[in-house]
């Protein structure tokens, strides 16, 4: 099984073949401002089980962590996509806004929670981490 999934304009398409390797809730303060204050919602699958169509524009930064991460959107509509990190090219990160409903993914973890707003709600059930969380596991070929 897999998923599909389009910006909100529909120029660009994505097609997942493949599962998450991790679902998580990020609050840091670059996800809060792209989600409009709240957190961004992501899965991160094998770079290798995604095919693009379409053309996305894209920015960098040096993260806190010293890897430099790279954000890509539909330049039309400005939705955000992916993202991805220099320190693991092997995955990238899909936000779950551009996936297709219905899909079962959710998120099980929260990462970045000292930077969450104090009226946040953080679902208890998650895993939550103050900061940058453990790698995720590397994924199988």
């Amino acid at each position: 099984m897999g998923y599909t999934g389009r910006c909100s304009c529909g120029a660009v398409e994505v097609r997942i073949d493949g599962q998450p390797i991790a679902v998580r809730q990020c609050w840091c303060g670059r996800c809060q401002k792209i989600a409009a204050g709240g957190p961004t919602h992501n899965a991160i699958f094998r770079t290798d089980d995604i095919v693009v169509e379409g053309v996305t524009a894209s920015d960098s930064y040096v993260a806190d962590s010293g890897n430099t991460l790279t954000r890509s959107h539909c330049p039309t509509c400005g939705t955000p996509m992916f993202s991805g990190s220099s320190a693991r090219p092997q995955m990238r990160v899909v936000r779950l806004g551009v996936l297709d409903q219905p899909h079962d993914l959710k998120p099980t973890m929260a990462i970045w929670t000292s930077e969450a707003p104090e009226w946040a709600i953080i679902d208890p059930a998650m895993e939550a981490f103050p900061a940058q969380p453990p790698a995720p596991p590397s994924p199988q070929s």
